[in-house]
């Protein structure tokens, strides 16, 4: 019987993602403004272990210091009543109008201080509330036409600010990791670093590199068509993969920002799989939190917020005792041998072997029988069919 969830599970939620009023392009809200604080009370109440904002999701845009101080006031003691942590925090840097042509990337110069100016504000409250990831979403980051915006220009000025902003924190004594978050499109026709690869490739040209990592989102990759376990394979592989946010998704439509495992749900089974027991000794091959970055659906009432908030927590859990299942079945493990899985982490050259050894070995080339080896089967139909019959509980 899967367990109810619990602190020690490290799951999170955004303020936004409850607290979503369900406006759209096409419709107005149907659902009131929730309180920051009782989203922290229900969260806890359901066994999370903490929440996440953007500035502007608990201290209103514009708001004087007074009222400011009051909203965080609150804030403060709700997380203290329930023993709640911010594990991350994030800027809204795309819903005021003044960022619709960019932030950190806009053509005005202006707008791209008070962007910077903005963020250090939010991080100096992020080091107060303990938060140890600085999630950075270019959402107004790119172009509806290329002619308007020198790319290359604007990757200098993503990258100027992304490196001011760690020099900030590294000077002032802050123990906050920076993840960038791709995405390929929506709200902009096209958003700079897309994807995971592209992001990567970016941090490489950062001053403060090593502090620099992702935090990879199921939607963003899968609206693009793109492999969402793949993609954290090779975040892992970098060692940068310093949190994720977890939702579903259709395939390429716009983000649903569906629950966890309600999209497409074999990927997330093989996503839970890799989080859970990827490690190099079977274990897990990520400790950081479990965020759920959705939206309640828009013909929900409140209760039915809380009703979904669940649910993401409990699919996961879920998915996780399978996997712990596919991992522990003998004839899993058996037909995995029989794929060969295990013998990809074994080097291609043997220790101290070099290339000059490679060209002597008559048996790597001359005396290989290609014929003969393509001949061979490799066993992944019955892998996935196992694998199936774990998620189906079938086994």
């Amino acid at each position: 019987m899967t367990s109810q969830p619990t602190p020690a599970d490290k799951f999170t939620f955004g303020l936004w993602t409850v607290g979503w009023q369900a406006r759209d392009p096409f419709g107005d809200a149907t659902r009131p403004p929730l309180d920051p604080v009782e989203s922290v009370h229900r969260l806890a109440e359901l066994g999370a272990y903490g929440v996440t904002f953007h500035d502007d999701d608990l201290v209103p845009f514009g708001s004087d210091t007074d009222s400011r101080d009051k909203h965080i006031t609150r804030f403060r003691d709700a997380l203290a009543e329930t023993g709640m942590a911010v594990p991350m925090m994030t800027t809204n840097l795309f819903t005021h109008p003044v960022f619709k042509e960019g932030a950190f990337t806009a053509n005005d110069r202006d707008i791209r201080r008070y962007a910077l100016r903005k963020t250090m504000r939010n991080l100096d409250l992020a080091a107060e509330l303990g938060a140890k990831t600085y999630v950075f979403w270019g959402g107004r980051e790119g172009s509806e036409v290329d002619v308007a915006k020198d790319v290359r220009a604007a990757l200098d000025r993503f990258r100027e600010g992304i490196d001011t902003l760690a020099q900030y924190c590294v000077d002032s004594g802050y123990e906050i990791r920076f993840a960038l978050e791709p995405k390929p499109n929506e709200p902009r026709g096209d958003i700079l670093l897309p994807t995971v690869g592209h992001a990567l490739a970016f941090i490489n040209s950062l001053e403060h590199r090593d502090m620099v990592g992702l935090n990879p989102e199921v939607g963003h990759e899968q609206m693009s068509n793109l492999n969402f376990v793949h993609a954290i394979s090779q975040v892992l592989w970098h060692g940068k993969l310093f949190h994720i946010d977890l939702n579903g998704q259709h395939g390429p439509k716009f983000d649903q920002d569906l629950v966890f495992g309600h999209g497409d749900l074999l990927s997330a089974f093989g996503l839970v799989d890799l989080l859970e027991n990827g490690g190099p000794n079977g274990g897990p091959s990520y400790d950081g939190p479990r965020h759920f970055d959705y939206k309640p659906l828009r013909t929900e009432d409140i209760e039915g917020v809380w009703v979904s908030a669940a649910a993401n927590m409990r699919t996961y859990l879920l998915l996780k005792e399978r996997a712990a299942a596919f991992r522990a079945d003998p004839d899993v493990q058996e037909a995995l041998a029989a794929a060969r899985v295990p013998d990809l982490s074994i080097p291609t050259l043997a220790a101290g072997e070099t290339y000059t050894d490679l060209l002597a070995d008559r048996t790597a080339f001359e005396d290989f029988d290609a014929e003969a080896a393509a001949e061979r089967g490799h066993g992944a139909s019955r892998v996935d069919q196992l694998f199936i019959e774990h998620l189906l509980c079938a086994r």
